[in-house]
């Protein structure tokens, strides 16, 4: 699958490297270019220095080829305007968005992106250790 990823700090470097393992065809797009440093040398995607929420950096990055988008960026606003620009303007056919928000995510789920947000999952993760 052809997949653009939005933000490459921890997870999405991360998440890069792991996907470009599987075979897919990855693409990440950062505002810091530095950032990139953080995927791994045998990374065999494409790094690309450009903001998620401008167009013209989404059309560099193929985004209108791309089966999936994937916004993890630090910011919540920023993630959900992505996704709805990859969904709605550029018709990908599965957009994924992390929202650090819990209510918020909630809202967005409830608006058809899907939302993961690690505050949630974290939370649970802890209180599932704890019950053992």
């Amino acid at each position: 699958m052809k997949i653009l990823i939005m933000g490459c700090g921890r997870v999405g470097a991360r998440l890069a490297s792991l996907l470009d393992e599987d075979g897919h065809n990855v693409t990440i797009l950062d505002t810091d270019t530095y950032s990139f440093r953080r995927l791994p040398p045998s990374f065999g995607g494409t790094a690309l220095f450009g903001n998620g929420i401008d167009e013209e950096a989404l059309k560099k990055a193929g985004v209108e080829d791309m089966d999936i988008f994937i916004a993890v960026t630090q910011g919540d606003n920023r993630n959900v305007m992505a996704c709805q620009l990859a969904r709605h303007i550029f018709n990908v056919p599965r957009v994924m968005c992390r929202i650090y928000d819990p209510l918020r995510e909630e809202m967005y789920s409830a608006l058809g992106l899907e939302t993961v947000s690690p505050t949630k999952v974290m939370a649970e993760l802890f209180r599932d250790k704890i019950k053992g």
